[in-house]
């Protein structure tokens, strides 16, 4: 597939970019954070008690049960978190629950977040995230103080599964994006690490692209901008 260069870019946190022939850059969260917050290979239980994450959150952290409907908002974080207790042999606090779901997330190198600024300097940038209130409140949030700023500082507009109460790669949560940006799918880039996602995205005409590691979704743009 041919890209044509997008005024707009998603990334999946959502990165949309600005206005130039390309449409906008969507961006997920997994090609900023959770491929730049990497994730382990598997979390597992151990002497603490915790519970085998793994079975809690799906293989290769792919949203499923419980976890899925905390990240579409259908459970609360409370919910999610007496969930957990259910499986654990001893008493843990919220904290230590939190803790634990956080470990998925490693960091977004510093790189990144500067590739994030300069491209919102000829496209407009957008946010598509999978994710829940635990993490983005926490470690996410955390993540993108790194240079003094805060998460708004880095996308023009972020849709978050957790708030839209619809997670990718449901097809919902694209269209929703596309009106509340008041974006054209067809002059929009949508960068994600997830196949799965893309194909979705394509359905509904946005133009994609895939990231794998160890590949920066900066690099792979520049052609485009």
């Amino acid at each position: 597939m041919v890209l044509r260069k997008p005024p707009h870019i998603f990334v999946a946190v959502l990165i949309a970019a600005a206005v130039r022939p390309v449409a906008l850059v969507c961006v997920s969260c997994g090609t900023c954070v959770r491929a730049g917050l990497q994730r382990p290979e598997r979390i597992r239980g151990g002497g603490d008690g915790m519970p085998d994450t793994g079975r809690l959150l799906g293989d290769d952290f792919v949203q499923v049960g419980d976890f899925m409907r905390l990240e579409s908002g259908q459970i609360s974080p409370d919910e999610f978190r007496a969930i957990v207790r259910t499986m654990i042999p001893r008493p843990v606090t919220d904290s230590e629950i939190d803790h634990a779901l956080n470990q998925f997330l490693i960091g977004i190198p510093p790189h990144r977040l500067a590739a994030l600024r300069r491209l919102r300097e000829s496209r407009r940038v957008y946010l598509l995230s999978n994710t829940n209130p635990i993490m983005w409140n926490s470690k996410i949030a955390e993540e993108f103080r790194k240079e003094g700023l805060t998460i708004a500082d880095y996308f023009d507009g972020i849709v978050t599964s957790f708030e839209a109460r619809v997670a990718k790669p449901d097809l919902a949560i694209f269209d929703l994006a596309a009106k509340k940006f008041s974006i054209l799918p067809e002059e929009t880039v949508f960068i994600d690490d997830s196949q799965l996602n893309l194909d979705a995205a394509a359905r509904r005409g946005f133009q994609t692209l895939l990231v794998t590691p160890p590949a920066e979704f900066a690099d792979l743009l520049t052609p485009l901008l």
